[in-house]
């Protein structure tokens, strides 16, 4: 069971409580859990990723088990704790400004 915790204004648009979780078929890539995420709350198309491209929007970032994830590939395998579950990967909004 994958376990994705989203920021409060992703939450509030995809009218979830705190972490939504899922199963997926296939290998639990961060690929695909942006593309199951996607397909269950399809108001989230386009706010986390470019809906064309598939790129990371620029002031998102992906944590899990204490790593920054951002910056892995989309057919990067996630790590075996958040695919059991004991972990969530965790979409946080990046802070910017001076």
């Amino acid at each position: 069971m994958i376990r994705v915790v989203l920021p409060t204004h992703l939450r509030a648009l995809a009218k979830v409580d705190h972490e939504v979780a899922f199963q997926l078929d296939g290998p639990a890539t961060l690929g695909a859990v942006l593309d199951m995420l996607e397909a269950r709350y399809p108001m989230l198309r386009g706010t986390i990723r470019d809906h064309i491209t598939k790129r990371r929007r620029q002031f998102i970032r992906f944590f899990a088990c204490g790593e920054d994830l951002s910056h892995d590939p989309p057919d990067a395998l996630l790590p075996d704790a958040v695919v059991k579950g004991a972990e969530p990967l965790r979409v946080v909004g990046a802070m910017a400004g001076g």
